[in-house]
């Protein structure tokens, strides 16, 4: 089996479902091909139409904790992943995590963004294994929309 073929089966393995395509929030589309390559559009942790939590990334009353807000960017990248899946005709046809970039809604003195963003980067590397390895970056700003936690972004190879 390649190693293409070989994504829609280790998510069943996993016990992950794709979920259906993020409806876009404005004008845009949720992935875009270009020659080889898939570039989805900022991805929020929606579930079922709405976000699992608001506001900014912090450690004290009425922020989201860094480790919830780790589990938003796992969210994110699996909606990235159905984003992908729908713009080339499949799951099989994505062949590599070529990067990702994450934004972490955060308050100032916040600096874990990096671990925010490892929930995104760990999901794509449970699913494409050695394929998943990637150029990286993760920012933390002051607001996204929806006033979401986080937002990823990912570029894939696909065949």
């Amino acid at each position: 089996m390649s190693a293409a073929a070989s994504v829609s089966a280790r998510l069943a393995e996993l016990g992950i479902e794709l979920p259906p395509v993020v409806p876009p929030v404005a004008s845009y589309i949720p992935a875009n091909v270009h020659g080889d390559l898939v570039y989805t559009s900022g991805q929020l942790p929606m579930v079922s139409g709405a976000l699992p939590a608001t506001g900014k990334v912090g450690e004290g009353h009425g922020l989201v904790p860094a480790a919830d807000a780790q589990a938003y960017a796992r969210q994110s990248a699996l909606n990235a992943i159905a984003a992908a899946a729908a713009a080339v005709g499949g799951v099989d046809r994505l062949t590599r995590v070529v990067k990702v970039v994450g934004f972490v809604a955060s308050v100032p003195e916040f600096t874990g963004q990096p671990g925010v963003i490892n929930g995104a980067s760990e999901l794509l590397g449970e699913v494409f294994g050695d394929a998943a390895r990637h150029a990286r970056s993760a920012v933390g700003v002051p607001v996204l929309p929806l006033d979401s936690p986080v937002e990823v972004e990912v570029i894939f190879a696909w065949e």
